[in-house]
């Protein structure tokens, strides 16, 4: 067995490992989320922290860790009489991989065994193996949407439920979920984003000195990891002992009227949605006093669960900017002070009148120029400069928008777009099952089965079933896909203030993107070339960020975009060929630059209608003469023209019926 980085000696990171240590002391703080940059000992911290959590007790030989002492009534591998046979062993960690299978993380019932034979044949998941344990799972973000689903089940009810086709297993499933992810990979779900307790933001240190630090422990550890692990005994025996004191002192910890008054405030002042935020501050700052040895909550242990609990449930869609406004929460927890604030603990108490050790620690550390415009290639205003370029436009506020799909069946990963063949949705019909059985067709393996029963000697009112007969439900349901952005940033489209509303539609349909689970990307053309602003990718933030800073100016290379464009969906056709995609092309439609601009353009979008890509095109046009050339782009493509004021209408009903539907 590997042994694990001391958690003792990750460097710095102090949120974090304060984060984990009080859900070590309190697990009904409800877990954490951790999100930050690639290499930030994300990863490493959480799986040291499992070496440190206190020893378990449970029922021998039950797969299900059921406690000794209050054993799970409907385990499946019950009943369990206290007191009985028990054995102890560590706290488990188990790590939810993103691509785990529905039934990997739930377990599997033979439906072939139940069916035939009336047996409950059950082989437990990974929520069984995490129960009274961690369950660990990276880049959290990237999870699908079903598997996410099944979780939130089970933090909610503290159960998991296995039901196919009327046979139905129940089992215990309490665990400490903590997950990690990098946000430039993509935001998550909300559902989700409020079930952890706690989230910290961590960041690779600025400093020469930590970072040294950093290098040479990581290099002493791969070098000799139980030498290394071996030096750190002594500070990791002090943790340990220190979070089993907490657990101890906890229910004796008082909450006092006061600091309840500014956890509510707090949460009101912050407008958090619901009460889980309340009920979770409460139980960090009571977790927060156990861990520095006292009984009695303070403004500090309030404050300080603020920080932890609230920046992710304040955020109110993915662009918004994870965080908390220090100067509000102080204000707030001066203005609603109470007296509890006024009484002193006890001195004689436990901390020694309310001090305690520091809660981070944990073993040594390392620890407009107002120029005039001028005209531009395309004959617009553009500032004058070296550059040509003009100054970033602000993008306006995103506005619900129509939804966009791509026409017939697909079979991607999850999500809420087009529709597709997946494993969750209505049935739609019945197939031979190809690998292991999943959904089972009931009624189809039944017809299947009926007509052979006299010669498999069926004497009985059992059905006597063989595998030639089992039959796999096929559903229909929504997928993701990759909505590729091709924005045209050229003078034209910077003049009388366009750019503005452009930016706001372009965002609008981000925030749609993010919502359906999609992959988007971003190309621009402007001058004399067309670039990937922002390659393939689940995090619309960062292709928001890009769009926020998109400079504008110069010529039309209207093919060189398209050129562009179909380039990357060339490549990411080679890495995901299941996702489907939707071009959306913001242009009001001109070309120029270049031996004819118009024809090559043209060719450029016949290559997408010749592949059968859904594109839809974005009008940008204005005023009161328009040409329509972005209608004739959208013919070409193969797609259809909304304008961007169409683009804000409740129903999108027959937008995309003209499109070619060459990918059905």
């Amino acid at each position: 067995m590997t042994t694990p980085f001391p958690f003792t000696a990750v460097v710095g990171q102090d949120d974090l490992r304060l984060a984990l240590l009080l859900n070590a002391v309190s697990p009904a703080v409800g877990g954490v989320l951790v999100r930050g940059e690639k290499g930030t000992a994300k990863s490493t911290a959480v799986r040291a922290l499992s070496v440190l959590l206190p020893t378990v007790d449970v029922v021998a030989g039950c797969r299900f860790s059921c406690d000794p002492d209050a054993p799970d009534p409907a385990c499946p591998d019950g009943p369990h009489t206290p007191p009985g046979a028990f054995e102890t062993r560590p706290a488990r960690m188990v790590e939810l991989p993103v691509g785990a299978s529905e039934d990997r993380l739930v377990g599997a019932l033979d439906i072939e065994r139940a069916l035939a034979e009336g047996v409950k044949a059950f082989e437990p998941g990974l929520l069984a193996d995490a129960h009274r344990g961690i369950l660990y799972v990276d880049e959290v973000n990237l999870l699908h949407d079903h598997l996410v689903d099944l979780l939130l089940d089970a933090a909610a009810m503290g159960a998991s439920y296995v039901e196919r086709e009327g046979v139905s297993v129940r089992h215990a499933a309490k665990f400490l979920l903590v997950g990690t992810m990098n946000p430039e990979e993509g935001e998550l779900r909300p559902q989700l984003l409020d079930r952890f307790g706690l989230t910290v933001e961590v960041a690779a240190s600025r400093e020469p000195d930590q970072r040294v630090e950093v290098v040479r422990r990581r290099l002493a550890y791969d070098d000799d990891p139980a030498g290394f692990a071996a030096r750190w005994d002594g500070e990791e025996s002090a943790v340990r002992q220190r979070i089993v004191a907490a657990r101890a002192l906890l229910p004796s910890v008082r909450l006092g009227d006061g600091a309840l008054r500014q956890i509510a405030a707090t949460c009101a002042a912050f407008e958090v949605d619901g009460m889980r935020a309340d009920i979770v501050m409460a139980r960090t700052a009571t977790a927060l006093a156990a861990w520095a040895g006292r009984t009695d909550v303070l403004a500090e242990d309030v404050r300080q669960a603020a920080l932890l609990a609230l920046p992710h449930r304040r955020r109110r869609n993915p662009f918004d900017a994870p965080g908390l406004d220090e100067d509000k929460l102080d204000r707030t927890l001066e203005e609603f002070s109470g007296e509890d604030e006024d009484e002193d603990p006890d001195p004689d108490g436990p901390g020694g009148g309310g001090g305690g050790p520091a809660p981070d620690d944990g073993g040594p550390q390392g620890g407009d120029t107002g120029a005039r415009p001028e005209a531009g290639e395309d004959g617009e205003p553009q500032t004058s400069g070296g550059s040509g370029e003009q100054a970033p436009t602000r993008a306006a506020e995103p506005f619900r928008t129509k939804v966009l799909t791509v026409p017939g069946i697909g079979a991607g990963a999850a999500g809420r777009r087009s529709r597709a063949r997946t494993e969750h949705g209505r049935t739609t019909g019945a197939r031979r099952p190809r690998g292991a059985l999943t959904k089972l067709h009931l009624a189809a393996t039944v017809q299947a089965a009926a007509p052979h029963q006299r010669a498999r000697g069926r004497s009985g009112p059992g059905l006597v079933l063989r595998r030639d007969d089992l039959r796999q439900a096929t559903r229909e349901g929504r997928e993701g896909n990759l909505v590729l952005f091709v924005v045209d940033a050229s003078g034209s489209m910077a003049a009388r203030q366009r750019m503005s509303a452009v930016k706001g539609a372009v965002l609008s349909l981000l925030l749609d993107a993010y919502q359906r689970r999609d992959k988007v990307g971003l190309v621009t053309f402007r001058g004399s070339a067309a670039e990937v602003a922002l390659p393939p990718t689940s995090s619309v933030d960062a292709a928001a960020a890009r769009l926020e800073a998109l400079p504008t100016g110069g010529r039309t290379p209207l093919a060189a975009g398209l050129l562009k464009a179909h380039d990357v969906l060339r490549v990411e056709r080679l890495r995901d060929p299941a996702r489907r995609a939707l071009v959306v092309v913001v242009t009001d439609g001109r070309a120029t630059g270049g031996p004819e601009p118009v024809a090559l353009a043209g060719r450029a979008a016949r290559l997408f209608a010749a592949d059968g890509v859904a594109a839809v095109v974005v009008d940008c046009e204005s005023g009161p003469v328009r040409l329509g050339l972005a209608g004739e782009l959208a013919g070409e493509l193969g797609g259809a023209a909304v304008t961007l004021d169409a683009l804000r209408a409740d129903s999108i009903a027959g937008l995309v019926k003209d499109v070619q539907r060459r990918a059905a």
